[in-house]
């Protein structure tokens, strides 16, 4: 099933524009989100084909079965919510059953959580974007080798290093399993290559040291130590490095360089904006998704603080969003029972028709 079913079908019940527009933070270059709202034909609903969500390919368009709208409604999921309180000029399609769903039901104290929760993910993001600008990493990936160290005296010395200072090649050399010892090797070298030994690290792009088989009385020169740890770590970041330079958005990416702050602007400007809307929410009460400080949310989006200025106001948001909790009149959650009754008389009436 698409979106295009759904229109066609008349299943349609709720549909909005969504994200920066409905925010009132859109500028000539924002995409167009839109959001929607479905019920299911009867037959697939009672049947083995429900479909929770649908989306277009580029998931700029997303679309929930009433079910699952009100499910995520009642955990005060953050993007779910705020179609329910989309203002009235984003509102683009709107079946006379939605006005059963009262945004009043809805709003609880978790909001604190589930807005603070996202957008605590937020900041992970733009610090997480902030390691990668100021450490960029090479596309050839490190080797074994250059987590190895051979013990010297009461010291270590990189393996490579002290190969090359003792003119020894790794192709030729045979490590041998040091018992109880993790990741501890007695290594040996086979200058006239007699004994075929597998060298340090047999390929280019092992995971782990070669152990060769050593022939009795074979004298070691060494000891040599794999840091193992280090070397699963560093190929984590640079996998993780890698995948995020090719699927990364270009335009976003200068954007975020050319302010020369070196974070991701746009996702500390929905930081702010997701701490002052739960603020909002748990001292007054209320949802205002379209927001009136425009100015200073886009300032932030375009690099105009320092990185830590904004850590610092989102600090104090959080702060006075505990602080207000405590105080607060709304209720701890929504009530569950009532709001799925609500479900099952909306359900009720569509299939009736």
């Amino acid at each position: 099933m698409t979106i295009k079913d759904l229109k066609d079908q008349n299943l349609l019940l709720f549909e909005c524009l969504s994200g920066s527009k409905a925010y009132g933070l859109d500028t000539p270059q924002s995409d167009t989100d839109i959001k929607g709202i479905y019920y299911m034909p009867k037959d697939m609903f009672f049947g083995l084909r429900y479909i929770p969500q649908i989306s277009n390919e580029s998931n700029d368009e997303v679309y929930y079965e009433i079910g699952r709208f009100v499910e995520l409604l009642i955990k005060n999921n953050p993007n779910i919510v705020e179609i329910l309180a989309t203002p009235e000029e984003c509102i683009l399609y709107k079946h006379p059953i939605m006005n059963r769903l009262n945004i009043d039901m809805i709003l609880s104290k978790l909001c604190k959580d589930t807005f603070g929760g996202y957008a605590l993910t937020q900041i992970r993001k733009a610090k997480g974007l902030n390691k990668k600008i100021l450490n960029p990493m090479p596309k050839k990936r490190k080797t074994v080798l250059d987590f190895c160290f051979i013990t010297e005296n009461y010291s270590s010395v990189k393996a490579n290093t002290w190969l090359k200072k003792h003119n020894i090649s790794k192709v030729d050399c045979g490590l041998s399993k040091i018992p109880n010892a993790k990741n501890l090797y007695a290594l040996f070298y086979d200058a006239e290559k007699k004994f075929g030994y597998k060298g340090i690290a047999n390929k280019e792009n092992a995971n782990d040291v070669s152990v060769s088989s050593i022939p009795n009385g074979e004298k070691e020169i060494g000891y040599l130590f794999f840091n193992q740890d280090s070397y699963s770590s560093y190929c984590k970041e640079h996998n993780e490095y890698w995948e995020w330079v090719e699927k990364r958005n270009e335009e976003r990416y200068k954007l975020n360089k050319a302010h020369g702050k070196d974070y991701d602007a746009k996702n500390m400007m929905h930081t702010i904006r997701l701490l002052q809307v739960a603020l909002e929410i748990v001292r007054d009460g209320k949802l205002t998704v379209k927001r009136q400080n425009r100015d200073e949310l886009l300032s932030i989006k375009r690099g105009d603080f320092d990185y830590d200025e904004v850590l610092k106001m989102a600090e104090k948001l959080m702060l006075q969003i505990e602080q207000e909790t405590f105080t607060s009149k709304l209720q701890d959650k929504p009530d569950e029972r009532q709001i799925e009754c609500l479900l099952v008389e909306m359900r009720g009436a569509l299939y009736a028709n």
